[in-house]
């Protein structure tokens, strides 16, 4: 049997087993956000302990008569598991249950397809959805399964299971070709940043960690922000100017979660690619949760999942308005900043968040004493347009003179323009590399 999700929040009995067979167990509180998030409204959390999951319905059967009886009582329709159930055991439980059974992986698709905006975000969740759906066919076409194999006995529900299996392979992998192609114009667009020698950041973290809100009060932006699990779905990239290092672009990603399904971390590498090829990873953290630590270890392990546990990161302890903490910068053993203490609500601690960026992508500075003949106004006008220029003054010869700070690569490229020879600018030193 199958069953057709309704269009208005459905009521739900939540379902959290802890198991003594080793395996990291799952968080019941994270359950219920996560149902809420869904639209769900949850009714009764059903808890249990096993040695290890029954083989045919995952539950016991005192724990199934359990949860029969709290669906009667809230007059429920569907039961969520904190769990990945194997498509039999969710076929098994709706048999006995007579509702729908949806398991960790199926809810968190559920919120990606009502989250995804953009064009590329839908794609990447609908691929999700058809290669979690491939093994779970069987659900819709129970009344038509064959009961007999062998020549002259295949009935239609063989032919309506292959033809469906059919159509999901050529759309999985028309997907993938837009996929692709998403992944090539990202490629490019990369390049053309890294010619222009643009610094690009990526803000990663736990779901509801306060990402979206730090992007937008650091970009003004109005990225949607909300107090629920995958707020935001679709990568944002917005420019951030930096003291001393120029443009910077700052990208937003999907938040992460204990256990992310493996299926939601290939169908999103087009956008984890922005986190796995950025100059900095911008590590926010709610500094306020009980389990951060837990949370950032699960962070670290979808980034070494992408490929970017190298890239260099700068951890910000966000929500310190919860904990009645001020604004403060640490540092590591080298003393490059480590970690900055902030509140992304309140706009506490941003100017420290500045700095550090600005001292962890710091290029090469040019800082020059400059004498500037009134012919070379050009040069002190484009100076300006920078906001290279600390101080000025006129010589009693007319010439101008500049206090100067800038990227070295900036100044450089404004000699290039003007047809200007550096070493007539800078020290010899600057062209050590040269020899």
């Amino acid at each position: 049997m199958f069953f057709e999700r309704p269009d208005s929040g459905e009521t739900a009995i939540l379902v959290h087993i802890e198991f003594q067979d080793g395996r990291e167990p799952e968080d019941p509180m994270e359950l219920l956000e996560l149902a809420r998030s869904a639209g769900a409204i949850p009714a009764a959390l059903i808890e249990g302990s096993r040695r290890y999951p029954e083989a045919r319905m995952f539950i016991g059967e005192g724990k199934l008569e359990e949860v029969r009886e709290a669906l009667r009582a809230h007059e429920a329709e569907l039961v969520i598991f904190n769990h990945a159930l194997k498509p039999s055991q969710e076929r098994n439980l709706e048999k006995e249950l007579k509702c729908r059974v949806l398991d960790r992986t199926g809810l968190i698709l559920d919120i990606f397809a009502q989250r995804a905006r953009t064009h590329e975000g839908k794609l990447q969740v609908e691929l999700a959805q058809l290669e979690y759906m491939s093994t779970r066919l069987v659900r819709g076409w129970t009344h038509l399964e064959r009961q007999k194999g062998g020549i002259g006995l295949r009935g239609p529900g063989e032919t309506q299971l292959e033809t469906d299996r059919r159509l999901l392979r050529a759309r999985i992998r028309q997907i993938n070709k837009r996929l692709e192609k998403v992944r090539s114009q990202r490629s490019q667009n990369r390049r053309a940043r890294d010619r222009a020698e643009i610094p690009s950041t990526s803000l990663v973290g736990y779901t509801n960690a306060g990402k979206s809100t730090l992007f937008n009060a650091l970009t003004s932006s109005d990225v949607y922000a909300a107090d629920q699990l995958f707020a935001t779905l679709d990568p944002t990239l917005r420019r951030l100017e930096v003291a001393d290092v120029g443009p910077v672009v700052l990208a937003d990603t999907v938040g992460f979660i204990r256990h992310l399904p493996h299926k939601l971390v290939q169908a999103f590498k087009a956008t984890l690619e922005e986190a796995a090829e950025a100059d900095l990873l911008i590590h926010v953290i709610d500094a306020a949760d009980p389990d951060r630590e837990a949370n950032i270890a699960q962070v670290d392990a979808v980034l070494e999942e992408i490929g970017a546990q190298d890239v260099p990161r700068l951890l910000v302890m966000n929500k310190i308005d919860l904990l009645g903490s001020q604004p403060r910068l640490e540092r590591d053993a080298q003393g490059r900043p480590h970690t900055v203490w902030l509140s992304a609500r309140d706009a506490q601690g941003f100017e420290l968040f500045h700095q550090a960026l600005s001292e962890l992508l710091a290029v090469d500075l040019v800082e020059l004493s400059l004498r500037l003949a009134p012919h070379k106004g050009w040069l002190r006008a484009q100076l300006h347009e920078l906001g290279a220029v600390r101080e000025e003054h006129y010589d009693e010869q007319g010439y101008a003179c500049l206090d100067i700070r800038l990227p070295q690569r900036d100044f450089l490229q404004l000699l290039s323009r003007g047809e200007e020879n550096p070493r007539d600018y800078l020290p010899a030193e600057a062209f050590a590399s040269d020899y």
